[in-house]
């Protein structure tokens, strides 16, 4: 599988996700908080379509020969400081990488209303950077 094919995969995935994600906006905060199953569902849901973004960023930075991150965060970085994306799309998809950092390792206990926010106001940013790294890499 060339890396082409692999940047293929991942953009196919984060659109997966972000379709089964969509099907999760219209629940209440209140209902998503208190629903175990659904919970976990939208839980793993935005776990999986930040770390797929996050992948999709370094298989960019292997690509195009960027030198290589130390941190999920900092591919990030690195293709903002090549041109990539622009400062202000770092600045969001950094932010997803810290939570999914949350969602992975539980560091604190988890605040829903960051959560519905992500849900309902932060996909569009993910989509976004799909829409970027196409243009990046010719595949429109």
């Amino acid at each position: 599988m060339t890396n082409l094919s692999v940047a293929e995969n991942k953009i196919s995935l984060v659109r997966k996700y972000l379709s089964i994600l969509k099907s999760y906006q219209d629940y209440s905060i209140e209902e998503i908080r208190t629903d175990a199953t659904l919970r976990g569902a939208v839980e793993r849901y935005l776990y999986l379509v930040c770390q797929a973004a996050i992948d999709l960023a370094e298989v960019i930075i292997s690509i195009s020969g960027f030198r290589k991150p130390t941190t999920m965060s900092e591919s990030f970085v690195i293709l903002a400081e090549e041109n990539v994306i622009k400062t202000e799309m770092k600045d969001k998809m950094t932010k997803l990488v810290g939570f999914r950092n949350v969602l992975t390792h539980e560091y604190e206990e988890l605040n829903y209303e960051i959560l519905y926010d992500i849900l309902r106001n932060k996909l569009q940013d993910i989509k976004d950077f799909i829409e970027i790294s196409e243009r990046f890499l010719n595949l429109e």
